[in-house]
C-alpha cells in the first residue's frame, strides 16, 4: 500500500466528519483495493453524518466502475431507510452533475449477475434510481 493510501484509510475512521468526507472522495478511485473497499462501505454506511454517506456515494458513482458501484450496491442492501435516502441522493448528484456518471447503468447490468444476492438487490435499486434520473 502506498503511503498516501494508508493516510487516507486512517482519515476514513477519523472522528471528524469533514476528514471522513475527504477520505470517501479520495478512496473512491481505489474501490478495487480490498482495504479501501472495506473503508468505503463503512463510509457509505456512516452512522454519524449523512454528508459522509452522500459524498462517498457520489464519488463512487462518478468513478462508475463495476467495483465502485458494487460497493454502493452492498451499502444499499444493508442501509436503513435514512441511509438509503442519502445513498440515493449521492448517486443522483453524480448522475445529474457536471459530466454525469454514464457508466452506472452499465455497471448495474453487470452486477445483476453477481454471485452475492445482496449485491444483485442493491444494484437493482441503483438501476431504478438511474432510470428515474433519465425521465
Amino acid at each position: 500500500m502506498t503511503r498516501g493510501l494508508e493516510e487516507t484509510l486512517a482519515e476514513a475512521s477519523s472522528p471528524s466528519w469533514t476528514q471522513r468526507v475527504r477520505a470517501g472522495r479520495d478512496l473512491a478511485s481505489f474501490a478495487d483495493v480490498p482495504e479501501a473497499a472495506e473503508a468505503l462501505v463503512g463510509l457509505l454506511l456512516d452512522v454519524e453524518d449523512t454528508a459522509v454517506t452522500r459524498q462517498t456515494a457520489e464519488a463512487l458513482a462518478r468513478v462508475g466502475t463495476v467495483g465502485a458501484i458494487r460497493l454502493v450496491a452492498l451499502a444499499v442492501a444493508e442501509a436503513d431507510d435514512n441511509q438509503a435516502d442519502w445513498l440515493q441522493t449521492g448517486v443522483h448528484d453524480a448522475l445529474v452533475g457536471l459530466g454525469g456518471a454514464p457508466d452506472v447503468a452499465a455497471a448495474c447490468g453487470k452486477l445483476a449477475r453477481d454471485p452475492e444476492e445482496a449485491v444483485r438487490r442493491g444494484a437493482a435499486e441503483i438501476s431504478a434510481w438511474a432510470d428515474d434520473t433519465r425521465c
